[in-house]
């Protein structure tokens, strides 16, 4: 037998070790994210009995973020409308053209300037995914022409390119357009 000790670590002062690897690692994070600009803080925005802030007495539903702005869907109005919220400025942005009353509104998502909103909705019973532009106040559906049910849309930084879920074959599956409306053709892997 051999009775000489093995190099390495003593097994009861292993416990002690990964306390202190944990509490490095998690001290580095916070120093590192803390000074981060993504990172997550809580926005002090108080409710607005009148819907002009982030926070309403209403359900807001399905946010989403990129930059400075917020854009989720509220009952503000009794029907689910999308709205754009401008950390910065700290108020909501007009979006004329936008919100209709025979659309169901849901999951938008917002380009980093702000200019381009993309959402799912549901137009006399039919889904679509549309864009709306606020440069130009345009609203268009860009699945029109697309024989399936659709949803969860997302939108590229630069509002570019549409990312998003059809049911074209009896299974989900994501497809990708131009925000013209046009399918890219992505290339599909070897296996």
């Amino acid at each position: 037998m051999n009775d000489k000790k093995q190099p390495g670590i003593d097994p009861k002062s292993k416990p002690r070790l990964l306390s202190i690897w944990r509490f490095s690692l998690y001290s580095f994070l916070i120093s590192t994210l803390s000074s981060c600009a993504a990172y997550p803080r809580l926005l002090n925005t108080p409710v607005d009995p009148a819907g002009r802030s982030l926070n309403s007495p209403a359900a807001d539903l399905s946010p989403s973020i990129s930059g400075r702005y917020i854009v989720f869907v509220s009952e503000r109005e009794q029907r689910q409308d999308i709205y754009l919220y401008d950390q910065q400025n700290q108020r909501t942005i007009a979006l004329p053209g936008l919100n209709a009353l025979d659309t169901i509104a849901e999951t938008p998502s917002v380009s980093t300037d702000g200019r381009y909103i993309v959402f799912a909705g549901n137009r006399q019973g039919r889904s679509g995914i549309f864009i709306y532009d606020r440069e130009t106040r345009q609203l268009r559906n860009l699945t029109e022409n697309l024989n399936a049910t659709v949803r969860n849309p997302t939108l590229s930084a630069n509002g570019s390119t549409v990312a998003f879920e059809a049911n074209l074959n009896g299974q989900w599956d994501i497809l990708v357009y131009n925000r013209d409306g046009q399918p890219l053709d992505l290339p599909t892997p070897v296996r």
